[in-house]
């Protein structure tokens, strides 16, 4: 049996993730900012407080023979220019000084939750890759490549083994921001003026997500290496709107405003960093890990969303 640290664990993927390795058998603990009831199918808990350059992170680790890192400091769209370095401190620092603790402690292997934002906000040429040249555009993208760089140069020096994982958007129960948004509205029938956008995005569930974070604990990996991951199916934000409603049986109501009038409304209204999220193209390559891993994603898009949908529509506050 295989003690793993999880960090995060409480947090949206942390949580599912979780469930999931327990399933598989998995001696679970939980690295937590304070004191509290230990999460669901976790056995061991340690209070680490909070992470930075300067977390303790030795009984942490102690006895562990992997780490999963899910623990962020979360992106807050349109955030003030001045909390660039709380990202720093969080994601990339303490990303680091957990790396080293890790190494010296002689940790078999250490997976992190990065994010593809590393990657940029939008396609340039193409899906992207692992192999692509970093190009965040904002604070917290910069804080997980700068994590992601750390990573690398201490594994570089020792034996342990890392893995860094790259999602796009992660959907699935206890979803919130943007995604949870477009479900409100989806669900309340607000005629949306996206009709007309013919992009194309990728999407993971958490449930693939987690799948492949498993995976990656499981078997033989490559040393050092950076792995994409979707659910397989890119969509139009139309589509995903139409793929939404039809789980939730509500009507579609899509406005085809012509695109270029919605970027030069979006502008004026001040909500250009929207406009770019729902209208231009993010899509990801993943046949690199799944040759890597012999992975396919076991939940279709399809089933993804019909479980996200029932989850949405069973919540207390939907009653």
């Amino acid at each position: 049996m295989k003690r793993v640290l999880i960090t995060g664990a409480t947090g949206f993927v942390g949580a599912q993730l979780c469930e999931v390795l327990s399933r598989q058998g998995y001696l679970l603990r939980a690295a937590l900012r304070a004191d509290q009831a230990l999460p669901a199918h976790v056995a061991e808990k340690t209070v680490v407080g909070e992470i930075d350059a300067r977390t303790d992170w030795a009984a942490a680790i102690d006895g562990v023979d992997c780490v999963v890192h899910c623990a962020a400091r979360a992106h807050i769209l349109n955030d003030e220019p001045g909390n660039a370095a709380n990202y720093m401190q969080t994601n990339a620092y303490g990303t680091e000084r957990l790396a080293g603790a890790c190494a010296a402690a002689r940790i078999r292997r250490l997976i992190l939750l990065s994010i593809v934002k590393v990657n940029g906000e939008r396609n340039l040429n193409g899906a992207f890759t692992a192999d692509d040249p970093p190009r965040p555009a904002d604070a917290y993208a910069e804080s997980k490549q700068y994590a992601e760089a750390f990573l690398m140069n201490i594994a570089a020096g020792c034996e342990m083994e890392v893995a860094i994982v790259r999602p796009p958007l992660v959907y699935g129960p206890g979803v919130r921001a943007n995604f949870l948004r477009l479900m409100n509205l989806v669900d309340r029938q607000v005629p949306l003026p996206l009709g007309a956008v013919n992009n194309s995005r990728s999407l993971v569930s958490v449930w693939n997500l987690c799948g492949l974070i498993e995976r990656l604990l499981r078997d033989a990996i490559p040393k050092s290496a950076i792995f994409m991951v979707s659910d397989g199916e890119d969509l139009s934000t139309a589509e995903l709107i139409r793929r939404i409603a039809s789980a939730m049986s509500r009507r579609t109501r899509l406005i085809p405003i012509p695109v270029p009038l919605l970027r030069v409304m979006s502008v004026l209204a001040g909500r250009r960093t929207e406009f770019e999220r729902l209208c231009e193209s993010l899509t990801v390559d993943i046949s690199m890990t799944q040759a890597a891993l012999e992975w396919i994603p076991p939940i279709s898009v399809a089933e993804g969303l019909s479980r996200t949908a029932r989850w949405y529509l069973s919540r207390p506050d939907n009653s």
